[in-house]
C-alpha cells in the first residue's frame, strides 16, 4: 500500500510528527511497583517450575527421557501427556508428526499439571517480554515506546521498545501484573478513548450493506450479541444481564458476546470459514468457562439442543449432522445469504476488480497493489482506513486542539483504535467532550465518505490508580 493522493502522504507526514510528540511525552511508570513485582514474579515462577518438575508428572518425564529431559520441550511434553499418561489429546500439528501443545490446544484440557504448566508459561512471558521489557526502557520514570507508521503494509501503526500495543488484557492475572505498573502523572487520570467497532463501521463504508447500516444506526441492536446467541443457541434473556451492577453476570454475558464477535463475526468478515470458527467457538467454552445463567456449561445447553460433539472439522469431508461443526456451517450460510447478502457480493466484486486491475484504491487515498491473497485484498483497505481514522483524530488533538485550548492534558500512547491520555482532573470533562466532538462529528465532516455513525467509549482510571483500575465512564455529549 502506498499513498496515491497528496492528502494520504500528508496524513502520514503529519501523523509521524504527532506521534513523535506522543512518544516524547512518555507514559508514567510506577518503578517501585515494577521492580518489586519483577523480583516477586521471578520467585513465583521458580517455585511453580520446581513444583512441576518435582511432581508426579515431572517424575514420569525424567523416567522416560532421563538425561535428555527438557521441561521446555513441546515435543517431550506431548509424549508425556498423551502417550505416557494417555490424556485425550487436542490433535496433531499440520505435519502430523507431533501433538498440538500450543497454549490454545492445551487450554481445552482440564488437568492440574496442564493448568499449572500454562500458568508458568504465561508468567514467564509476562516477566521477560513485558515487566523486564518495560524496566529496560524506562528513563526517569517514563516509558517512551515508538509508534512507527512505515512497518505495516496497511500503514497501520506498530510499536516497539517495548511493543506497547500487545500488552495482554484478557488474562486477569497477567493483565493486573503488567498494567498496575502503568499510571498517570501524579494527581492525574489515565484515560483510554476507544473507537467502538471502527473496523465494522469502515467496512460498511466500503460495502454499504443495508442490514449492516441498520445495525450501526439502531443502538438497540447488537450484531455480535445476536451472532453469539445463534452460535451457542441461546435466548436473548441469557445474554441480557439481570442486574447491570452484578459484575459476574455482566462478565458472563460479555464473555459469550466476546466469543461470538472474535471467534465468528470478525473471522468471517476477514475471510475465514466455518471449520476454524467451529473449533474456536467450541474450545472457548472450556478455556473461558462459558456458562448459562443457571451455571451450567454451554456444552450442556448445546447438548439439550441435540449437539453433543464438535465434529471432525476435516476440510476434505462434509460435516456430519447434529455436530457443532454442521451447526456453525449453517450459521455461516445464513449470515451471508440472509443477513448480509450485499456485503457478500461486495467481497466477490472487490476481489474481481483487483484481479482485473491489479490494484485497489482505499477511501483514505492509498493504493494497494502487488500479489495479495483473497483475504488480504478484502481486509487491507478496511484495516488501513480504520487506523487512519484514529491517526487523523490523534493529529487533530495533539497538533491543534490541546494547544488551542491551552490544556495540560497529554496524549501518551495509542493502540490501533484507541488513544491514551494523561489528564488533570479539572480538564477531564472538557477533554472527553472535546475528544467526542472530534472523533464522532469532526471526522465525519472532514471525510464525507463515512456514511455510518462513529461512536467512542471512555475508560478512566482514578487519580492515584493504574491502567488496571480503569472503569467505563459515560462520555459527556
Amino acid at each position: 500500500m502506498i499513498p496515491y493522493k497528496k492528502s494520504a502522504y500528508k496524513l502520514l507526514h503529519d501523523g509521524a510528527i504527532a506521534l513523535a510528540e506522543v512518544e516524547g511525552n512518555g507514559i508514567k511508570i510506577d518503578t517501585t511497583y515494577l521492580n518489586k513485582t519483577i523480583i516477586k514474579t521471578e520467585k513465583k515462577v521458580k517455585r511453580l517450575q520446581e513444583e512441576l518438575e518435582e511432581g508426579d508428572v515431572g517424575k514420569i518425564w525424567r523416567k522416560v527421557f532421563k538425561y535428555k529431559t527438557n521441561f521446555d520441550s513441546a515435543d517431550q511434553l506431548g509424549k508425556i501427556l498423551f502417550d505416557e499418561m494417555e490424556i485425550e489429546n487436542a490433535g496433531l500439528t499440520l505435519s502430523e508428526k507431533h501433538y498440538k501443545t500450543d497454549e490454545k490446544s492445551l487450554a481445552t484440557i482440564d488437568h492440574p499439571f496442564i493448568n499449572k504448566y500454562l500458568r508458568v508459561k504465561k508468567l514467564k512471558k509476562a516477566l521477560s517480554t513485558y515487566l523486564i521489557g518495560i524496566q529496560k526502557e524506562v528513563v526517569d520514570g517514563l516509558l517512551h515506546p515508538f509508534f512507527p507508521l512505515h512497518l505495516v503494509k496497511t500503514f497501520r501503526s506498530s510499536s516497539n521498545s517495548p511493543n506497547f500495543q500487545n500488552i495482554p488484557k484478557h488474562n486477569k492475572e497477567i493483565q493486573k501484573l503488567i498494567r498496575t505498573a502503568i499510571i498517570a502523572r501524579p494527581g492525574n487520570h489515565f484515560v483510554e478513548l476507544d473507537f467502538s467497532g471502527i473496523e465494522v463501521a469502515i467496512a460498511t463504508c466500503y460495502h454499504n450493506d443495508p442490514r449492516m447500516i441498520d445495525y450501526l444506526n439502531d443502538k438497540s441492536k447488537d450484531m455480535h450479541r445476536d451472532i453469539a446467541m445463534e452460535c451457542y443457541q441461546l435466548s436473548l434473556k441469557e445474554l441480557t444481564p439481570k442486574d447491570k451492577n452484578d459484575e459476574e453476570e455482566v462478565k458472563r454475558a460479555g464473555d459469550i458476546r466476546y466469543c461470538g464477535k472474535n471467534n465468528f463475526v470478525f473471522p468471517q468478515f476477514y475471510g475465514d470459514w466455518y471449520i476454524k470458527c467451529a473449533r474456536e467457538l467450541w474450545e472457548s467454552i472450556s478455556t473461558m468457562k462459558l456458562h448459562a445463567r443457571n451455571g451450567e456449561s454451554l456444552f450442556e445447553n448445546l447438548s439439550d439442543n441435540g449437539i453433543t460433539e464438535l465434529g471432525d472439522c476435516d476440510p476434505t469431508m462434509p460435516p456430519r449432522p447434529e455436530t457443532f461443526e454442521k451447526h456453525i456451517q449453517q450459521v455461516e450460510k445464513r449470515m451471508w445469504v440472509k443477513k448480509f447478502p450485499t456485503y457478500a457480493q461486495w467481497k466477490k466484486d472487490w476481489h474481481y476488480k483487483y484481479l482485473e486491475k491489479g490494484y485497489m484504491l482505499t477511501k483514505t487515498g492509498f493504493i494497494c497493489q502487488g500479489f495479495m491473497e483473497r483475504n488480504k485484498i478484502i481486509n487491507y483497505p478496511v484495516q488501513g482506513s480504520a487506523f487512519h481514522c484514529l491517526l487523523k483524530i490523534l493529529i487533530r488533538l495533539v497538533k491543534v486542539e490541546l494547544k488551542k485550548h491551552k490544556m495540560k492534558t497529554l496524549i501518551v500512547g495509542q493502540i490501533h483504535d484507541s488513544i491514551l491520555g494523561d489528564v488533570p482532573p479539572p480538564e477531564l470533562n472538557d477533554f472527553l467532550v472535546l475528544a467526542n466532538n472530534i472523533m464522532t462529528k469532526w471526522l465525519v465532516k472532514v471525510w464525507k465518505w463515512i456514511n455510518v455513525p462513529i461512536e467512542i467509549s471512555a475508560e478512566v482510571c482514578p487519580v492515584g490508580g493504574s491502567w488496571c483500575d480503569k472503569k467505563e465512564m459515560e462520555v459527556p455529549k
